[in-house]
């Protein structure tokens, strides 16, 4: 066997093995107090927006696309979604302290305002969650509204 064969074959195995060591989905149906959605009233429009370019990598509940269950690109996802929960979690916004909260939709508002959020490459891999002008409009309104409703409950 020839010593080209030989490395595509342990290669191909540790291909092959790598596949049995997926990472555990971020999926939880529930949508708990703490939920965003549970503090603010969000529109149906604002609601979809998050969800299409937000909620993957930010709730505990992300969509996974097919190529998330072939290694190493569901580890990848796995640590980009661990990394952006660990700045914003939607699902648990309501644990965070008023003056947190005020902060990250702040920082959100500025993310869209800057194309920083949803990330580039993010964005390349899906489409639809590259926001439209119309779409940032509707979430920055959205925000400073939400900010205005915590500042009066204070």
């Amino acid at each position: 066997m020839s010593r080209a064969r030989k490395i595509l074959l342990v290669i191909s195995a540790v291909f092959i093995v790598i596949q049995f060591i997926a990472p555990v989905h971020n999926k939880d149906g529930r949508v708990l107090e703490t939920n965003i959605s549970k503090m603010f009233n969000i529109s149906d429009s604002v609601q979809a927006v998050l969800k299409k370019a937000c909620y993957d990598c930010h709730s505990n509940n992300t969509s996974y696309p097919w190529y998330s269950n072939i290694q190493p690109m569901g580890w990848l996802m796995a640590k980009h979604i661990k990394q952006g929960k660990a700045v914003l979690n939607f699902s648990e916004f309501g644990s965070y302290s008023k003056r947190k909260q005020v902060s990250k939709l702040t920082g959100i508002a500025n993310s869209i305002k800057d194309n920083t959020m949803p990330l580039p490459s993010y964005k390349w891999m899906h489409k639809n969650a590259r926001l439209t002008n119309s779409e940032k409009e509707l979430l920055i309104k959205w925000i400073q509204h939400a900010k205005d409703t915590l500042v009066l409950k204070n």
